[in-house]
């Protein structure tokens, strides 16, 4: 019963799997909500106001532009993990 208790050592497990699981939620994750945000902006614009469709579709495309900015991964960031 002792051996079982000293199988596990705090920081020897191999987690790349879960990193890269991690890594692909959380990219998953917020290039879907870009994707929602803009397809909601656009639908919203061209049924719900004068904007037209190439007024929409601008608008989307602006925001879609500002969010790759935003969201896409930072050298530095990732040099720090």
């Amino acid at each position: 019963m002792g051996e079982q208790a000293s199988d596990y050592h705090r920081g020897e497990m191999d987690i790349h799997e879960q990193k890269a699981t991690f890594d692909l939620f959380i990219g998953l994750t917020k290039w879907g909500s870009l994707a929602v945000i803009a397809g909601v902006l656009f639908l919203t614009l061209f049924f719900c106001t004068g904007a037209g469709f190439i007024g929409a579709a601008a608008s989307a495309v602006v925001v879609t532009a500002i969010g790759v900015l935003v969201l896409r991964a930072k050298p530095e960031a990732a040099a720090a993990h």
